[in-house]
């Protein structure tokens, strides 16, 4: 990524009015839904059939194929979907594949007990996230490849837009899942979830049929180029065969990006950055999967949550998300991370004391505000501090790996979020302050790499 110089506020904004960013906003939509889906409503909805805390975070490792998807990116990158490759391009083929597996998952969960059939319900989760993460492989490509490569200004809009579009998918989503479910509730459907996910699945059709106005770019020659690198790899190994074949690819997609990374960096300064994305959002995370179980838990309806968490919560993080994209380009990326991790810890320690003085809607919504005032500039600064390592050679590749690992992060230790509060015996005021020292670590890591980083733009 390029060194971004300083503009005006009123030059950033003008960014935003060409039409590509309300492409961009589309995708990031796109990618930010399914968390709706194995995220809030299935937590809730195992939540409101009785299964413990435990077993809802447990449940939440199926996030954890957010974190690998970079091993079959490439993979995506190269096989070419029959028929709707010829019909819609590459990109939004794989994207339209995905999207009808996750309607199909809903539709199966639509039709099953989660008391009864857990096992499945749970299987069909993992199978929504496996679509999802490999949706956001493609995703991001088409992204990116709405902009040409010396557009600054506007790639740096297009990362905004794509934050606010994924907030935007997550949050709106989000309302129309709580609601409808309560509004089904309320008028006597037993199995209200059930009906929700049928509505949700019109949604996603809906999707779809906007995606039909995101123009695919005319296909370059990735292909040719890729073969191009395999075929030099098979030279240098001295024959020809279907073993120098599997290797070269192996070595070509997977190995090269990981040793120019630590080429670029060295082994100290590498490891510190991997440490630092991996641990960034672990406080976040912890906090974040067991959320909507501490508000349920502490009085607030599924209404409630839906407004101040969701609705009101949407607008919040659209805000600020461009604030935050404009303060890392006026700040600088680092500036901004140690702002970042330091609202992190604030916030978490107003959910501390949500919890110690009882329901308050008052302080749930200063709360949330906070929250995603946070999850905006950390999100932003994240995104920003990320691109800016890649190496242009292996830019969508490395960008994968790097975001994958900050996925792991959150993911895998997050799960045991449900069993931590079990072990408190339901304390939650402990737990968030527990979730704010774990903000401390990563923040560490980063001011141990600040002034050796190898990046355009600090």
């Amino acid at each position: 990524m390029s060194k971004i110089k300083k503009i005006s506020w009123l030059e950033s904004i003008s960014v935003y009015k060409d039409i590509r960013m309300l492409r961009i906003l589309l995708l990031g939509a796109i990618s930010g839904f399914p968390w709706v889906l194995i995220a809030s409503s299935l937590s809730l909805w195992l939540k409101e059939e009785g299964l413990s805390r435990s077993t809802i975070g447990w449940a939440g490792l199926i996030f954890g194929v957010y974190a690998f998807n970079y091993l079959w990116a490439p993979i995506i990158d190269r096989i070419q979907i029959p028929f709707l490759t010829k019909k819609l391009g590459h990109r939004r083929g794989w994207i339209v594949l995905m999207q009808l597996v996750i309607l199909l998952s809903l539709l199966v969960w639509s039709i099953i007990n989660p008391t009864e059939n857990l096992a499945l319900i749970i299987t069909v989760g993992l199978i929504i996230a496996i679509a999802s993460a490999t949706q956001d492989i493609t995703v991001d490509a088409l992204r990116i490849e709405q902009i040409n490569e010396n557009e600054g200004k506007s790639m740096a809009a297009g990362a905004a837009m794509a934050v606010v579009g994924w907030w935007t998918g997550y949050k709106l989503g989000g309302v129309v899942a709580l609601f409808t479910a309560e509004f089904l509730e309320n008028i006597g459907i037993q199995d209200y979830w059930q009906a929700t996910f049928l509505i949700l699945g019109v949604l996603i059709i809906l999707m779809n049929i906007a995606l039909m106005f995101v123009h695919e770019p005319v296909e370059t020659d990735r292909q040719s180029k890729q073969k191009e690198t395999d075929n030099l790899i098979k030279g240098k190994l001295g024959s020809s065969n279907i073993i120098t074949t599997f290797v070269a690819y192996i070595t070509g997609t997977i190995g090269g990006p990981i040793i120019s990374f630590f080429k670029k960096n060295g082994f100290a300064i590498a490891a510190g950055i991997l440490g630092f994305v991996f641990l960034f959002k672990i406080g976040e995370a912890f906090m974040g999967r067991m959320s909507i179980v501490f508000y349920k838990e502490i009085g607030f309806s599924k209404g409630q949550i839906a407004i101040y968490s969701k609705g009101l919560g949407w607008i919040t993080t659209v805000v600020f998300t461009l604030i935050g994209g404009i303060m890392a380009m006026r700040a600088g990326t680092i500036k901004t991370m140690f702002f970042a991790g330091g609202l992190m810890a604030i916030t978490n320690l107003l959910f501390a004391v949500l919890a110690w003085t009882g329901k308050s809607e008052l302080l749930f919504a200063i709360a949330v505000i906070a929250d995603d005032i946070t999850a905006a500039f950390a999100t932003v600064a994240f995104v920003a501090f990320i691109s800016l390592l890649v190496d242009r050679t292996y830019t969508a590749t490395q960008y994968a790996l790097l975001a994958s690992i900050g996925t792991a992060g959150r993911t895998t230790l997050a799960s045991s979020s449900g069993a931590l509060v079990d072990w408190l015996n339901g304390d939650w005021g402990t737990f968030f302050v527990l979730t704010t020292i774990m903000v401390i670590p990563s923040l560490i890591f980063l001011w141990m790499i600040k002034n050796k980083i190898k990046i355009g733009a600090k």
